[in-house]
């Protein structure tokens, strides 16, 4: 009877242990946590108060209610959102080494995490529509960009997260994990599912199938939007009127870039960068996350004159 209850014990132990995770902080410098946080601090209060502005100038002044400015700001809210979704495991590895996360709360960060990096894809598409419309089609840019136009697209982008995420983190749910896992980021991500050691061929699937219909949909549209903006700059006579035209994209190409290329070369890292340091995997995926909120703002701000004048207003008003 004793033996019978230590066994109950035991596996009641053991199970529990298996929705157990450990987050990495920064691998090899564990000493130095305590300074380590201190540029994280600066980069999440500089994603913060930048996304905060922009929200609130594109709010309050009227002059900004217009499609282009509309869409900046959810892209604004989303790096809020991103960056909420990570500073809080990372800030608490970093000060109190307190790594450990349960299944359910590694699936509710995972959900926002993709949520948020689905919904910021997303956006990207509908400011590259955004610069094609003003760019090809000027006069009928009010036409085709309504209030209501805007409101579908919003609702558009906000079901495709919901419907690819939710059934992938679902299928997480019933998974199990065979022993304590240590996850290779300090916040919840598609590695988890590596550790699984029951079958995870359903999860592969799904998860292949949302990056087809995110990235593998909206990197091609962005591309078509810009090369019909191209073929339609180039044809403009005046040099002045083509390089006018060019400038209204460069902030929303920068915004890309951030976010894309950080993702592609985490990816290549992860596929086929086995021999390099757990430190580089883990600053990576920090960056690559923590990039697009921090230099969104300062990109709108310093490459959108509208933005820069309103931000100059607030900022310097008596």
């Amino acid at each position: 009877m004793l033996q019978m209850q230590d066994n109950t014990e035991f596996l009641s132990n053991f199970t529990s242990k298996l929705s157990t995770f450990l987050l990495t902080g920064i691998p090899g410098l564990e000493s130095a946590h305590g300074w380590i946080s201190i540029p994280f601090c600066c980069l999440y209060a500089t994603a913060l108060s930048g996304n905060s502005m922009i929200l609130f100038i594109i709010v309050t002044q009227h002059s900004l209610h217009e499609p282009m400015y509309y869409f900046l700001s959810v892209l604004s809210a989303t790096d809020l959102g991103l960056t909420f979704s990570t500073m809080s495991t990372t800030l608490r590895i970093l000060w109190f080494q307190a790594n450990e996360i349960s299944l359910d709360l590694c699936i509710v960060q995972m959900f926002f995490l993709h949520g948020f990096t689905c919904t910021e894809s997303g956006v990207l598409v509908a400011m590259a529509f955004d610069r094609y419309v003003a760019i090809c089609k000027p006069l009928r840019y009010t036409m085709i960009l309504t209030n209501s136009r805007i409101i579908q697209i919003g609702f558009l982008v906000i079901m495709r997260t919901l419907l690819l995420i939710i059934p992938l983190l679902l299928l997480l749910k019933p998974v199990s994990f065979c022993k304590r896992n240590t996850l290779s980021h300090s916040y919840c991500y598609p590695d988890v599912i590596k550790l699984a050691c029951s079958d995870t061929r359903a999860n592969n699937i799904c998860g292949l199938v949302d990056l087809i219909l995110t990235t593998g949909l909206d990197i091609p549209c962005i591309v078509l939007s810009y090369i019909l903006i191209i073929r339609s700059v180039l044809n403009i006579a005046s040099s002045e009127e083509r390089h006018k035209a060019f400038s209204t994209c460069v902030s929303h190409i920068a915004a890309v870039a951030v976010f894309y290329i950080p993702m592609f070369s985490l990816s290549l890292v992860h596929r086929y960068g086995r021999s390099v340091p757990k430190v580089v995997h883990t600053m990576m995926a920090n960056v690559y996350l923590l990039l697009p909120p921090v230099l969104n703002p300062i990109i709108y701000s310093v490459k959108t004159k509208q933005i820069r004048k309103a931000i100059l207003s607030l900022l310097f008003a008596k």
